[in-house]
């Protein structure tokens, strides 16, 4: 796991020599979402378009993932303990409902920009630390906490962990921009902004409805993964008929890892389609695994070729990246990012990957392992940050995101 990390000329040689193939991978389930309409109080994808905040669970999670993201992670202030938290959450879900309602929250100093919400959501998780503060150590959930070391990670600490993460999401950038620095500016007293960092995806109109989005690579990415409409999507998010062990008052809540993951785009396109392919093991215009016809179709494992080698390799990031067990299905979704870094310097691309379910350790750990092992995408892709986050049920109007925990 913790091996020095292979060369690409090294590797790519080496999968050659063996079996006939260049490699390099990404992923079936890297980035996915999840294509199900929540009920929205005005149905569409115009400026006006919204999705109602309250309710079981928390918007954000079961509708179509919006054009575009902006993640927030914040660290407590010092001295901010369980009625300072209480009190910046009650902040953080009234000005959340307002914004997703068109609705200039209180001393909103630009009121126009809040009528135009364009499927505005806002999504609250919870650091570790943030859980201690509240409610003691014996709240935390046996997973929250940061995943196990692995041997690709080559972590930035700013941008790993933090005590609070507001996901802010919409098909507007105004919308987004507007709803980032009303949360932030009202919340100034608790907590310190830790690192924000934009994601976007294909505008509604700029792709066939219902089409699964493109990562910086080209590929199809966010195929796998249970749907909101699918009994697997509540057992592997909500943990519904699984014995979760989670406690109490995450109950209609699930767990977030959040990996922000750099791709090195120029040594990709030195790669040729084929070989893509076949580290992938989808093609790149359809996204169908080299098995099948169509994007949906299952992937054959067993599938041989005329020299009796798997069509699809074992260094494939779909085959490594496949569930072995029911525990390790999860629901995925990701946003692509690119940062300038100055006149001269190379610009970063990348991807925010999310993974949602009720356990990340049972779930997503066993997945990443096998990644971190063989996924020839290693080559080509960077983990720089990560954490893990508990993701607090909905609630109903007059109540408060966190208020069972606190």
């Amino acid at each position: 796991m913790n091996a020095p990390r292979v060369s690409r000329r090294a590797l790519m040689q080496g999968a050659t020599a063996s079996a006939g193939l260049v490699g390099l991978g990404v992923a079936t389930g890297v980035g996915g979402h999840a294509a199900h309409t929540r009920q929205t109080e005005q149905a569409g994808w115009g400026h006006e378009a919204m999705v109602r905040f309250y309710g079981e669970h928390q918007a954000g999670l079961e509708q179509p993932a919006t054009s575009f993201a902006r993640y927030l992670t914040f660290d407590l202030r010092p001295g901010i303990g369980a009625e300072g938290i209480r009190r910046m959450l009650r902040i953080v879900t009234e000005d959340s409902a307002s914004l997703a309602e068109g609705k200039a929250p209180l001393a909103d100093s630009e009121p126009e920009l809040a009528s135009m919400p364009s499927r505005l959501m806002v999504t609250v998780g919870f650091g570790p630390e943030l859980v201690r503060r509240a409610a003691g150590s014996m709240a935390l959930p046996s997973w929250l906490g940061p995943l196990p070391a692995f041997g690709i990670d080559r972590l930035d600490p700013q941008y790993t962990g933090g005590d609070v993460l507001l996901i802010v999401q919409a098909d507007d950038l105004v919308a987004i921009s507007h709803g980032a620095r009303v949360l932030t500016r009202q919340t100034r007293s608790f907590v310190s902004l830790r690192w924000s960092l934009d994601g976007f995806r294909h505008s509604p109109g700029a792709a066939p409805s219902g089409a699964t989005m493109r990562n910086l690579f080209g590929q199809v990415d966010g195929t796998q993964g249970p749907h909101p409409s699918d009994a697997s999507f509540a057992r592997a998010v909500w943990g519904e008929g699984a014995s979760t062990g989670n406690p109490g008052w995450l109950d209609g809540g699930t767990g977030l890892v959040l990996r922000r993951i750099q791709m090195d785009l120029d040594t990709w396109d030195e790669v040729d389609r084929p070989d893509r392919e076949r580290a992938v093991g989808r093609r790149m215009d359809t996204g169908a695994p080299l098995t099948g016809e169509v994007e949906q179709d299952a992937a054959d494992f067993e599938a041989r070729d005329a020299r009796g080698l798997p069509v699809i390799p074992d260094f494939a990031h779909m085959r490594r990246a496949h569930a072995q067990r029911p525990d390790e299905v999860f629901a995925r979704r990701g946003y692509n990012y690119e940062l300038e870094h100055g006149v001269g310097s190379k610009p970063e691309a990348g991807l925010l990957f999310e993974a949602f379910g009720y356990n990340p350790s049972r779930q997503f750990v066993p997945v990443q392992r096998r990644l971190d092992d063989m996924d020839m995408m290693n080559l080509w892709t960077t983990p720089v940050g990560s954490a893990v986050y508990a993701i607090p049920p909905g609630c109903e109007r007059g109540g408060y995101i966190g208020q069972t925990l606190i």
